[in-house]
């Protein structure tokens, strides 16, 4: 008999040798391969990752893109280039996620019913978002507040700008000044992308681009390169919370903090010494001034008599210190606390003010002030310098106070 023929004869007799456990195996790879292909496909993903013909999970733009019900025609290569550039260029979406997830928490259920109360749509929120990071920052340029607004928009949207008030820095108030905004440019141009960017650009300046470049749409326009790319930044933003996976971002658990208890008290005359208010309220005047920093100096003027809402936390013992931090100018300046107007209107200039910074400090037992310099490595006269203590006056379990650093 050939070698040849003995080859069949061969494998059956391994085939035997090898027992049931091979047959098991092979069923077990076929059922296998049933379930996957026909009974459980895989899951299908929420947004749609396309670049052509292929499909893409990482660096792309979602196909599916709108803002305010309004698609965005995604497939345009100059549109979706800058879209890229918007969504890809920036390292800050993982080095910052946390942060800005956790300032949403804090300030989304101050800013969401506001915008539904007013009837602009949700995804303005996202507009406050690119333009402070939900932080009372203050530009170069004169702007403040959540949402950057400029002392003459502002007083035409009927917020007080002075020495003494500045209410760009009262979150609710802005917000609904900031609707009034936005609602005065979709009465011109009905359309929600080109109110956004009028937002940043002016509605005149909107009107005028259009106008020369006989455009309709915010996508047929030619403009300056912030405003060029501002709904796109919008857009990345909305994604980043809609859909952290984008970026690579693993989202914890999404839920809205409370907001924070307080007393209201409402003034219509003047308050010549801060101090003696915050006294007889039960409080200091540094956590006045640390709950409503609209209010910027130690006595406020109201010869109109004004009703003005000082707000005094119900819970003094709490531990509010991230709200607090965003309610401080992320600039570092102490512009919002100066003492004297003179110093308010120079503070650009102010090199002890530029290079300082400002932390709200909750105490945690009664405890001299003495021991508490130490602590924190400051001076006592300092510290009651700042908070307006007097000699007698010590440090007090659930009192919050003003502490300044150098910067340099």
């Amino acid at each position: 008999m050939s070698n040849t023929e003995n080859i069949p004869s061969f494998r059956k007799t391994a085939f035997r040798k090898a027992g049931p456990g091979v047959l098991l195996f092979l069923i077990f790879i076929g059922v296998y391969f049933f379930l996957k292909v026909y009974v459980y496909p895989p899951t299908q993903n929420g947004l749609s990752y396309t670049n052509n013909n292929f499909y893409v999970f990482d660096l792309n733009i979602p196909a599916n893109l709108e803002f305010c019900g309004e698609r965005i025609p995604s497939n345009d290569f100059d549109i979706r280039k800058d879209l890229e550039k918007e969504f890809f260029t920036s390292a800050y979406w993982k080095n910052n996620s946390l942060a800005l997830f956790t300032r949403a928490q804090r300030w989304f259920p101050y800013i969401e019913p506001i915008l539904k109360q007013e009837g602009v749509p949700d995804d303005f929120k996202y507009l406050c978002v690119i333009e402070s990071h939900l932080s009372n920052a203050s530009s170069h340029a004169g702007a403040a507040g959540f949402w950057q607004l400029v002392p003459v928009s502002a007083q035409n949207y009927g917020l007080e700008v002075n020495a003494c008030v500045d209410e760009r820095y009262h979150v609710e108030k802005a917000t609904r000044a900031a609707c009034r905004h936005i609602k005065d440019a979709y009465a011109i141009f009905n359309n929600w992308t080109l109110s956004a960017a009028a937002y940043n650009r002016g509605i005149g300046g909107i009107q005028n681009a259009m106008a020369k470049q006989k455009g309709t749409t915010y996508y047929d326009l030619l403009l300056n390169k912030e405003t060029g790319s501002f709904v796109y930044r919008i857009l990345a933003y909305k994604t980043l919370f809609s859909s952290p996976g984008h970026f690579g971002i693993k989202k914890k658990k999404w839920y809205y903090f409370s907001k924070i208890p307080y007393k209201i008290y409402k003034v219509d005359s003047s308050i010549h010494n801060l101090n003696d208010f915050a006294r007889l309220v039960g409080c200091t005047s540094g956590m006045i001034r640390l709950h409503n920093p609209w209010l910027l100096c130690e006595k406020l003027d109201n010869p109109a008599k004004k009703v003005y809402e000082i707000r005094v936390p119900k819970k003094m013992e709490a531990d509010y210190s991230g709200y607090l931090k965003d309610l401080l100018p992320e600039s570092g300046n102490l512009v919002q606390y100066a003492e004297d107007p003179v110093k308010l209107q120079h503070a650009s200039t102010d090199t002890l003010a530029a290079n300082t910074r400002t932390m709200a400090y909750l105490v945690k037992i009664n405890e001299p002030l003495k021991n508490l310099a130490t602590f924190l490595k400051v001076d006592e006269a300092d510290i009651r310098q700042w908070n307006h203590l007097d000699e007698k006056q010590e440090a007090v379990a659930g009192q919050t106070l003003l502490i300044k650093y150098s910067t340099k």
